[in-house]
């Protein structure tokens, strides 16, 4: 549910070779990368320009990586915020009292790219669910969707939808104004068996257009985006 190239990372680091290393792997990941060499100054800047994550180093002059994590998870704005500790240090002390101040990850040096890139992006992957899994409850124009008992309303009128037909509807709706392509809602929907088959994904538009859509022909929720795949709406119907 998230656009990652507009994803913002806060690297809190005093090493520069480590902070290059992972401000251009993150970059060529698609990511904004913001550096710091203390929390005071990344402090100042989050005040004004709210990161989606964080990656703190542990040992750094002043205010350490701990404190860093504490204050984060003491913050209204920032607290919900994933964060990565990032640490020379091997001790399983350290890992636990991160984990316990609200850390989300825990990365040893030295690290591989690889495996720092694909923790960053289960952090992001952890934070959409937690998103999704909060929601109770939306409306948009005359459409309503009850996540909890899983029914769908156009104007008061309960909707009869199938299964696949409910997931479909809710990703998009959660998703309120962002392309998603045909491959991903396959993916997310029907799992890597359908991998290739964009076909289902079209036919289950069509027919929840016809449940939703005073003209099914001529959509004002689900639009199509030619060539990548549906949008839901984020215009008031």
């Amino acid at each position: 549910m998230y656009d990652m190239a507009k994803k913002l990372i806060y690297i809190v680091e005093d090493e520069k070779h480590i902070q290059e290393l992972i401000r251009f792997n993150l970059e060529e990941n698609g990511y904004e990368v913001e550096c710091f060499e203390d929390g005071e100054t990344m402090f100042e800047v989050a005040e004004r320009k709210k990161p989606d994550l964080f990656v703190l180093d542990i040992m750094l002059p002043g205010m350490d990586g701990f404190e860093i994590c504490r204050r984060i998870k003491e913050n209204y704005e920032l607290k919900k915020t994933p964060i990565i500790m990032l640490t020379a240090k091997n001790d399983e002390l350290d890992r636990v009292l991160g984990l316990e101040l609200g850390a989300d990850d825990y990365i040893s040096k030295p690290f591989s790219v690889r495996e720092f890139i694909a923790r960053v992006k289960v952090a992001f992957r952890r934070q959409a669910d937690s998103f999704e899994n909060d929601i109770k409850r939306v409306s948009v124009g005359r459409i309503s969707i009850d996540f909890e008992r899983r029914e769908v309303y156009k104007d008061s009128q309960i909707i009869d939808m199938t299964f696949k037909e409910f997931e479909l509807l809710k990703l998009l709706i959660i998703n309120r104004g962002k392309v998603l392509s045909r491959d991903m809602l396959l993916q997310k929907i029907w799992g890597f068996d359908f991998i290739g088959e964009t076909r289902t994904v079209d036919v289950h538009i069509r027919y929840l257009r016809q449940k939703i859509e005073d003209d099914g022909n001529n959509p004002v929720y689900i639009e199509t985006v030619r060539g990548i795949g549906y949008r839901f709406s984020d215009k008031e119907a």
